[in-house]
């Protein structure tokens, strides 16, 4: 079944998922498989393919950090977490205000991201595509040197560059160097 097909009327079913009714007629919308539910005469369309993502207020994203301003910090969201196999159609670039860092005052922005860290961060607004990082499992995930752009090592609450032994601060997910699940 195509998206547009005739797959039945309203005289004989009610329109279920996947469907539109347009004088009388009952249309799919998806690309898919039809399913007649005979008993309650309901008639569907299976999609065939995985919807497209759509960021959600809640949302769990993955995204590279472009800029660091005084007031908040840009990310390139990349994926949401457990969806990472579809793309996101609604998704601009994300922000993370300095209120929204952590629980506690921020004293200067970059101290707690820099360009390039990959960060994990909740979706607070999907408007502005507002995020947050003040959960502990939330945060930089993965990050780089700024002064050799090696990976920099967690050691206790401090990152370490093992190329050139410089040591970094950031707002350190409780996941950092685990990769992505």
């Amino acid at each position: 079944m195509l998206p547009g097909e005739l797959v039945g009327t309203t005289e004989e079913f009610k329109p279920g998922e996947g469907t539109n009714v347009s004088a009388g007629d009952i249309y799919s919308t998806a690309t898919g498989t039809v399913i007649i539910d005979r008993k309650a005469r309901v008639i569907s369309v299976r999609p065939r393919t995985l919807t497209p993502n759509i960021l959600k207020v809640g949302d769990i994203v993955y995204g590279k950090i472009t800029d660091v301003r005084e007031s908040g910090a840009i990310v390139e969201v990349a994926g949401i977490e457990g969806k990472e196999n579809r793309e996101i159609v609604n998704v601009r670039l994300g922000d993370i205000h300095v209120s929204n860092v952590r629980d506690s005052y921020v004293k200067r922005l970059s101290d707690e991201f820099r360009h390039f860290d990959i960060v994990k961060a909740r979706v607070l607004d999907t408007e502005r595509i507002r995020l947050t990082t003040a959960e502990d499992s939330l945060g930089v995930v993965k990050a780089y040197c700024s002064n050799c752009k090696g990976e920099l090592v967690l050691e206790g609450k401090k990152l370490k560059c093992p190329v050139c032994n410089m040591t970094e601060t950031r707002k350190i997910s409780t996941e950092y160097g685990k990769g992505v699940k």
